[in-house]
């Protein structure tokens, strides 16, 4: 019965260091001493482009122009007074519906594009017809 009460479970056996110590683990002076990183920022930044009406292109082709209300570290945006832009046809002809506010969800964007300054010009590669 007295050798019974020194095996008893559990780990480490009472050394009482509980923790990495000077074995690694996290922490301590070492961490410290790590230069800053500088803070990481967007590629594209949002903030000129909020109250603006801005053109934004989705992941399954669809279409939508609306006012930039926000916007987050995400890229998920919150549009306002939006109108989803259909295409019909191949002769270029457009349809639109209007979906009010909603909110877009940043790793389905494919192209963000404001309206002022901007233009739709021909396609310079489609190749012409000969009759």
């Amino acid at each position: 019965m007295s050798e019974r009460g020194q095996f008893r479970g559990g780990r480490g056996g009472g050394r009482g260091d509980r923790g990495g110590g000077a074995r690694g683990g996290r922490g301590g002076a070492a961490a410290s001493q790590q230069p800053e990183r500088p803070k990481k920022e967007n590629i594209l930044d949002l903030a000129k482009y909020v109250d603006k009406q801005i053109t934004v292109k989705f992941n399954g082709g669809r279409e939508v122009v609306g006012t930039l209300k926000g916007y987050d570290q995400l890229m998920n945006l919150v549009l306002d007074d939006v109108n989803e832009v259909m295409r019909a046809d191949d002769e270029g002809n457009e349809s639109s519906r209007s979906l009010g506010l909603i909110v877009a969800r940043g790793t389905l964007l494919v192209l963000i594009s404001p309206l002022d300054g901007s233009e739709e010009i021909a396609n310079p590669f489609v190749q012409q017809e000969d009759d």
